[in-house]
C-alpha cells in the first residue's frame, strides 16, 4: 500500500496480560494545494490518489468543472523538507481563460481530517453554488439495491481490511456496479479523491450514478454531492 499506511507497535490492553506487538496503520500526512504557484488550502489526508484529491476539491470549490480546465498539476518539492520531495505539495497550471481562485475561498488554515469546512474564513465561503442541475436526472434504483451498496463498499476497502480504521467514498451505478472507490482518513477528501477521478475521466456532470460514503451524510458531503 505505499505510503498509505504503517506499521507501529502498539500495546492491547483489556486482556489477561498488556500485549505489545505491530500493528499496521493508517497514515495521515498534509497536503498542500497550490494554485498557479499560489497557496490555496492545506488538508490532512491519507497519502495516495493525491492528484485526484486535488482536482476534486477544486470541482467542491467551484474552480474548475471539466478536465479542460486543468493544464497541469505536479508534486512539488518542499523547501523546508530534508530528505527531498516529501509528495505532500501539488502545484495546479489552470487552462488558459479560466478565472483563478477567489482570494475568498483560500483557507485561513488547515483543513482537518474531520472536518471539510475547517478554514473558511467566513460563513459566505461555506456557501458554494453547484454548477451542475441534478433535478432530471433519471435515476431510479431499487430497494435492494440501496440495501446492498454498503457491503459492496465496504468488500472493496482494501486497506481498511489491513488497518480497521478508513472511510471511504464510491460511485455505483443504478443497477448496484462499483464504478470507483477511494479511501482516506477524512470522508470529505475520499469524496473529493472519487470526483476528482470523475473530472479526469471526463464524465462530469455525473448522471445517474449514486455516491455513497462511509459514516454519516454531513453539510459538507451533501453539498459535494
Amino acid at each position: 500500500m505505499g505510503r498509505r499506511t504503517a506499521r507501529r507497535n502498539v500495546l492491547r490492553l483489556g486482556g489477561p496480560v498488556d500485549v505489545e506487538r505491530p500493528d499496521t496503520l493508517v497514515v495521515e500526512e498534509p497536503l498542500e494545494i497550490r494554485v498557479a504557484g499560489r497557496p490555496m488550502a492545506v488538508t490532512m489526508r491519507t497519502p495516495g490518489d493525491d492528484m485526484d484529491l486535488a482536482a476534486g476539491f477544486l470541482v467542491s470549490e467551484g474552480v474548475i468543472s471539466e478536465a479542460g480546465h486543468l493544464r497541469a498539476m505536479r508534486f512539488c518539492a518542499d523547501a523546508n523538507a530534508d530528505e527531498g520531495n516529501t509528495y505532500n505539495i501539488v502545484d495546479v497550471d489552470l487552462a488558459p481563460g479560466v478565472s483563478p481562485p477567489d482570494p475568498s475561498l483560500e483557507r485561513s488554515f488547515y483543513t482537518t481530517s474531520s472536518c471539510g469546512l475547517c478554514g473558511k474564513a467566513s460563513l459566505d465561503a461555506v456557501r458554494t453554488q453547484a454548477r451542475f442541475d441534478v433535478s432530471d436526472d433519471p435515476l431510479v434504483a431499487s430497494t435492494d439495491v440501496l440495501t446492498s451498496l454498503p457491503g459492496r463498499l465496504r468488500e472493496a476497502q482494501r486497506v481498511f481490511d489491513r488497518t480497521g480504521g478508513l472511510h471511504a467514498a464510491g460511485l455505483f451505478t443504478g443497477d448496484g456496479e462499483l464504478l470507483v472507490l477511494r479511501e482516506d482518513v477524512g470522508r470529505h477528501n475520499a469524496v473529493d479523491k472519487v470526483v476528482g477521478w470523475a473530472l479526469r475521466e471526463g464524465c462530469l456532470p455525473l448522471r445517474s450514478v449514486m455516491l455513497l460514503v462511509s459514516g454519516r451524510a454531513s453539510f459538507e458531503l451533501t453539498q459535494k454531492a
